[in-house]
């Protein structure tokens, strides 16, 4: 009789999975893809949108109270649940999976970012002198947690050993400039859901979202999705329209930051009742059809998901240079890209373009579908597996050579 061949157990290791945000969207639909040949088990304080029946799910406890404690207790927690699951219940993994950095002894990290060149971009906002005393406690504590991370990311990124996959080409880039990293990582662009992102869908549902949103007819509709606005653009978007005050253009911000700030910021570039502040939703297409163009000028983003999403809708999309998504786009040909993300004089001159020109538009947002069309779940699961499996072989190689040697 034949023995049937076990299926390598994968330990995933991430604080929470959900659809909602992200990087943890990218990991719930690459390990959703992974059942078939990997044993896969999450140790995770909070999980959503995963099939239980397919993927055993470890619950680390979430400690109560700032961030910085939680993830402290995180970090120690996940070793010793793996810890006491391998000694006690002989769970003996094959393979560790981390997307960032939420272990030691990963065998294979995905870097959805950097957190030294995202510090690096933010010291401005973080100065305490730029704020009022009754931010300090905030800043300060964010400043504490990205010190954390970044003297993670130098020990754990600067080890050779450990296989890291990219989301991004110029993440690559990033790591030798912080951490001496010079081997080739491989890289998975990001998958989309053809099925809810398309021309078609879009243009189906365009005129009940329009009119849900309260678009008046004749006005230019441009979206910008994400959270930390000013990160993703936000200050230089309002900047930009500020300039083009005598368009008729609307800006569609959805996003979960507390919009009073962000309104008073709108008001005071004179854009008070043309900037509207929306709720993220599920069926996100939502917005993508109620809009005319996107604009995603990014001071830093190793690789954002809704310029790719708009752009599989068929939408005409602005991202910056400084976002990796322009790795997928051939500026003029299926998307316009901006080489400086504060270069508001530019940004504004696109967009005018865009509102002026309907043929332009419609080129632009055609050829973009026909680009994201390549980028899917199934391949980025392929991909993945492929590597995986390479790391399995290499890892059981060394283990040959080693009992070779002892013998």
């Amino acid at each position: 009789m034949l023995a049937i061949a076990r299926k390598p157990k994968l330990a995933v290791v991430s604080p929470f999975l959900d659809k909602r945000h992200g990087t943890e969207r990218r990991v719930v639909e690459w390990i959703s893809r992974l059942t078939d040949a990997f044993e896969v088990h999450v140790y995770s304080q909070e999980v959503e949108d995963l099939d239980l029946e397919e993927i055993t799910w470890h619950r680390i406890p979430k400690l109560p109270g700032p961030h910085l404690f939680n993830f402290l207790w995180w970090f120690a927690a996940n070793h010793l649940r793996r810890a006491w699951d391998g000694r006690f219940r002989g769970l003996r993994y094959d393979l560790v999976f981390s997307p960032g950095i939420n272990c030691l002894d990963a065998g294979v990290i995905s870097v959805h970012i950097v957190f030294a060149q995202y510090l690096a971009n933010l010291r401005d906002q973080l100065d305490l002198k730029r704020h009022s005393p009754l931010a300090w406690p905030t800043l300060l504590h964010r400043k504490l947690y990205y010190a954390l991370i970044i003297s993670l990311e130098r020990r754990i990124y600067g080890r050779t050993d450990t296989p890291l996959v990219l989301i991004a080409r110029r993440t690559q880039a990033e790591l030798e400039k912080f951490y001496g990293r010079r081997d080739a990582c491989p890289i998975v662009y990001l998958g989309l859901d053809h099925a809810m992102f398309n021309p078609e869908r879009r243009l189906a549902l365009r005129g009940n979202a329009r009119k849900e949103i309260g678009i008046e007819n004749g006005r230019f509709a441009l979206l910008l999705v994400g959270n930390d606005c000013r990160n993703k653009g936000f200050p230089v978007l309002l900047n930009a329209l500020a300039c083009l005050r005598d368009l008729s253009i609307d800006l569609l911000l959805v996003s979960r930051e507390k919009s009073a700030v962000l309104q008073d910021m709108a008001v005071a570039k004179g854009l008070d009742g043309r900037v509207k502040f929306l709720s993220p939703r599920a069926d996100i297409d939502h917005y993508y059809a109620a809009a005319d163009a996107y604009a995603g000028p990014s001071l830093e983003d190793t690789f954002a998901q809704p310029p790719a999403e708009a752009m599989a809708c068929g939408l005409p999309v602005i991202v910056s240079s400084a976002n990796g998504a322009s790795e997928i786009i051939t500026d003029g040909v299926d998307g316009l890209i901006l080489q400086d993300p504060r270069d508001e004089k530019t940004l504004a001159t696109m967009v005018r373009r865009l509102w002026e020109d309907s043929e332009l538009r419609e080129r632009l947002g055609q050829s973009a579908a026909v680009t994201a069309r390549q980028f899917t779940w199934e391949r980025n699961a392929r991909d993945l597996r492929a590597i995986f499996e390479e790391i399995l072989l290499r890892k059981a190689s060394v283990h040959a050579r080693t009992l070779s040697q002892e013998l």
